[in-house]
Formats: structure tokens, C-alpha cells, sequence
């Protein structure tokens, strides 16, 4: 009988975890190394009082993560968002806040994605369709799912399939009751229980570390991935983004979430559906603000708390906690007119060596990204070993 074939995942994400589980469930042997001290990635949720996720924040179901999740039972309980707090969705426009979108952005939600071209930037095809505030306020609301700062200027194939998915009713996003390590703490018992061999705290900073009894899929971030295969060709474009953490007390009267439609940037208010992420009394607010090049940190810390301004009356006097970071190439791939997910570094990179991930050419949305790339990149590391084998032995 021949023997299985082993397989070496590097990173513990989300990623990571999905490869993890999807070979060991094909008969694989598995070993996971994990830098950190738990697994999760930027799936990770904060300990302590304030729950707060380093990753999205949100589990979108038109997507196949969501059947293979949920046929496992690893989503867990959800925190459905109440239809009173669906109604403060505000959206800051012209300067002032609305509570519904401009009639021209409505218009160009009924477009596919496919009427969309993929070598054409997306303001300059959404302004021909409904003028030039429409796409530019489209183009704003839509940071919300690329963290980009400037959405308009990426192929609007690209941005118009996030606009359709970002704002469809019944909504697609869903919450996991406790943040996303409720998710990953039921992936990495599963991956346990199937045998895979976890290993914490077990940086890896080169391939060549790593013993080579078998493929190899590197789960990281791209940045990481192309230190660890030595390939300066693994780069691909994503966002940089402010985050400001708060939690201040409650007050009725509170928005949802405000998006900004005259520049970029989101604000939401993470305890209207789920209580367990801040202390009884409290509320715990994200903002996401995408950074231009030419912007700061602070720059864009000024502007999220214009936004809670708005929407959060009083927000000063009732904080009582904050932090604030900027994530740098860690927000997905994002597409250029004339390209799309299929010229992003290809997960086979030769020799046994496969990736997974938010960056790589893999479809989907968001975390989407790296659940479609790590399945792909097993079953290319295992049909590989069998006709290995095959033609060893034959």
C-alpha cells in the first residue's frame, strides 16, 4: 500500500487552516508551522474586553467558503444584525449625511458585473452610465470591500462585482457571535482531530528550512511568501488602511455605520449585532480609512474621527478606550484595468511549491481569495504526488 503523501503548510491563517483541513480530509499527512503563538492570521481576534478583529470582519455566504464552512459546522452561531440598526446606515455625502444613496448610485447597482469591461477603469465606465456623481459616490462606498483609497481608478469589472455584492438585500455579510476566532478555533480543533501536526510558535524564514519530504503550501501574506521562496515576481497591488478602534459608552441614537461617498472610509458600530464584543454599557466601533500614498497615519486618524462626528454625537466624552494602526498590504488583491484575479502570481510555483492566500490568482471576494487558493493549491500539491507516484512506480 503505498504511503500518503506528506504535506508542509506554512501559515496559520485562515488560509492556512483551510489547506490544512482540506488535505488531511484527502488522506494527507500534515504538518502546519505557525510564527505566532495561536493560530489565525489576520483572522485573529483580540483578547480582553474589547473583541476586536485584525482581519474582516465579516463572512460574505455567495461564496463557496460559506457551503464548505457551514458543511463542517465551523461557522458556529451568528450575531444577525437587528433590522432597527439596519436602518442608521448613514451615508456622508455633499458634506452632510443621508440616509439613503443618490438616485444615480442606485441606478448603476442594477448593471452585472459582467456588463462591466475589465480593461477600463471604473469611474470612466460608471460615469458614461450615470454620470460622474453617481460613480464617484459608487466608486467611495465601495472602499468598503477593496480598502483601497481610490476604487475608481481599478478595472471596473473588478469594483462593480464588489458593489453588487457590498450592497445586496438580503445582505450577504454575516457575523460570527465573538469575531472571527470563534470561526478559527473550530477550523484548528477539526484540523487537529484529523491529525494534523500544529506547530506554534515555529517561524520559517526560508524554503530551504524546511524538510522537503513532500509539497509544500505557503499560507502567508505575499510580502512573506516572497522573502520565503526567494522570487521578487510575487507582488501584487492591495490598500493601505487606517484603523481606529474605539469603545465608548452607549447613547441612543447611535448610526450603524457611515460611509463616506465623498472621499473613502467606514465606520461601524461592531456591538448593533454582537454584544459580546465590548463590556455591557459599551459600544466597539471600527473605523477603516484607506490611506493614499501621500497620507499619513494621523491623517487618516483626522479623518475617521470626522466621520464619528457625524454619526456618533458625543463620542469624546463617552471613549473609553482607543487604538489605532495602519494595515500596509494586507487587505487583498486589488486589480488594474486590464487585468484580473487569473494574472495574479499563480498558486503552482513549480518544484512542489504551491501558494495560498488574499493576493494570489484565485477568485472571489476578500477571504473568499484564500479559501478558493488553498483548495486549488491542495489539489494540485496531491494530483502532482500521485502521478509522481504513479510514474515512479510504473
Amino acid at each position: 500500500m503505498p504511503q500518503a503523501t506528506h504535506l508542509t503548510i506554512i501559515g496559520g491563517g485562515f488560509a492556512g487552516l483551510t489547506a490544512a483541513i482540506t488535505a488531511a480530509e484527502a488522506g494527507a499527512r500534515v504538518t502546519l508551522h505557525e510564527s505566532h503563538h495561536t493560530l489565525g492570521g489576520r483572522a485573529r481576534t483580540s483578547e480582553g474586553p474589547y473583541r476586536t478583529n485584525e482581519g474582516p470582519h465579516a463572512l460574505y455566504n455567495g461564496g463557496p467558503h460559506w457551503t464548505w464552512l457551514k458543511q463542517r459546522d465551523l461557522i458556529g452561531p451568528l450575531a444577525p444584525l437587528p433590522p432597527l440598526e439596519g436602518t442608521r446606515l448613514r451615508l456622508h455625502h455633499h458634506g452632510t449625511l443621508h440616509r439613503v444613496p443618490p438616485l444615480a448610485m442606485l441606478k448603476l447597482l442594477r448593471r452585472k458585473p459582467e456588463q462591466a469591461p475589465v480593461d477600463q477603469d471604473f469611474t470612466t465606465w460608471a460615469t458614461a452610465q450615470v454620470g460622474e456623481d453617481g460613480a464617484r459616490a459608487a466608486a467611495h462606498y465601495v472602499a468598503v470591500a477593496t480598502f483601497h483609497h481610490d476604487p475608481g481608478s481599478l478595472s471596473a469589472r473588478f469594483v462593480q462585482e464588489r458593489l453588487r455584492r457590498a450592497t445586496k438585500l438580503p445582505p450577504e455579510a454575516h457575523y460570527p457571535r465573538g469575531g472571527w476566532a470563534s470561526v478559527i478555533d473550530r477550523m484548528a480543533a477539526l484540523a487537529w482531530n484529523l491529525g494534523v501536526r500544529v506547530e506554534t510558535l515555529a517561524r520559517v524564514d526560508s524554503l530551504a528550512d524546511v524538510p522537503r519530504n513532500g509539497p509544500v503550501i505557503v499560507a502567508t501574506s505575499l510580502d512573506a511568501a516572497r522573502r520565503l521562496c526567494g522570487d521578487d515576481s510575487l507582488r501584487w497591488e492591495s490598500g493601505r488602511t487606517a484603523l481606529v478602534d474605539l469603545a465608548f459608552r452607549t447613547r441612543k441614537g447611535d448610526a450603524f455605520a457611515v460611509s463616506d461617498l465623498d472621499r473613502t472610509g467606514w465606520v461601524e458600530r461592531f456591538t448593533a449585532q454582537d454584544r459580546t464584543l465590548a463590556p455591557a454599557g459599551e459600544q466597539l466601533v471600527q473605523a477603516q480609512i484607506p490611506l493614499s500614498p501621500a497620507e499619513t497615519k494621523a491623517d487618516g486618524v483626522a479623518r475617521a474621527e470626522h466621520l464619528l462626528d457625524l454619526g456618533f454625537d458625543g463620542w469624546r466624552e463617552r471613549l473609553t478606550w482607543r487604538r489605532a494602526s495602519v494595515a500596509n498590504g494586507r487587505t487583498g488583491a486589488l486589480d488594474r484595468p486590464g487585468t484580473t484575479w487569473r494574472d495574479r502570481p499563480r498558486i503552482d510555483r513549480g518544484h512542489g511549491v504551491y501558494l495560498a492566500g488574499d493576493q494570489v490568482a484565485a477568485p472571489g471576494l476578500l477571504s473568499e481569495v484564500s479559501f478558493n487558493s488553498a483548495v486549488e493549491a491542495v489539489t494540485l500539491a496531491l494530483t502532482r504526488s500521485r502521478l509522481d507516484l504513479e510514474s515512479a512506480s510504473g
